[in-house]
């Protein structure tokens, strides 16, 4: 195998890694929404429901966190196989990432002042009204950060999803180095992608703390 970086060979490969980093992308955006919403889902059902029903919504919530996510997509995938493997990761990748959000919703929402949940009782107000109206505005703009580093992580979880066959960057830098037995090009690319599009999340991330800062 020859180690020498050819810009011939880069060039080559780089229509290849775009089209895995479309997949990636994919998987990412998609995974994040399923991930926020569900883990938001979570965190108020598990501060809302009878004591029976949170404690076992949290051994599930456990349970997810602490097997690894690699057995997890292969579990589902051969569970489920009339669903695409780029269906089963994204909502696979949206699950696990779910039960970490939960704990960062939930952080959220302890952290808004007792005052308010009294307020919002002595004015009568409904629970949905009072989760819509004043509890997740003041808990979700303080968990920006942590959302959006946990945005960042599943995106660097990714390359994960070759265990169930879907061909998304770093898969495709490998077998484009396998074909052609050059290495040090594709998989040089695919980290500087992935560098190059993490970044501005990092900054949007800042931004968007300053916005929402009280």
């Amino acid at each position: 195998m020859n180690v020498d970086w050819s810009w011939e060979r880069a060039a080559e490969a780089l229509p290849v890694l775009l089209e895995g980093f479309r997949i990636t992308l994919l998987a990412t955006v998609l995974g994040f929404v399923v991930a926020a919403v569900l883990g938001l889902i979570v965190a108020v059902a598990r501060r809302s429901l009878p004591k029976v029903l949170a404690t076992a919504l949290s051994a599930v919530v456990q349970f997810i966190r602490l097997t690894p996510l690699v057995v997890q997509l292969l579990f589902v995938y051969y569970l489920l196989p009339q669903f695409s493997a780029l269906q089963i990761g994204i909502a696979v990748l949206g699950i696990h990432y779910a039960t970490y959000m939960a704990e960062v919703y939930r952080a959220g929402i302890e952290a808004v002042p007792k005052g308010q949940w009294e307020a919002c009782r002595a004015l009568s107000l409904s629970p949905l009204r009072t989760w819509r109206a004043v509890i997740l505005p003041q808990a979700v703009r303080r968990v920006v950060p942590a959302l959006g580093n946990y945005a960042v992580s599943l995106f660097k979880d990714t390359p994960f999803l070759f265990t169930i066959s879907v061909v998304e960057m770093v898969t495709a830098a490998q077998q484009f180095g396998a074909r052609n037995f050059q290495y040090l090009e594709p998989l040089t690319l695919a980290g500087l992608i992935f560098l190059i599009a993490s970044y501005p999340t990092s900054l949007l991330v800042r931004r968007l703390e300053r916005r929402l800062a009280y």
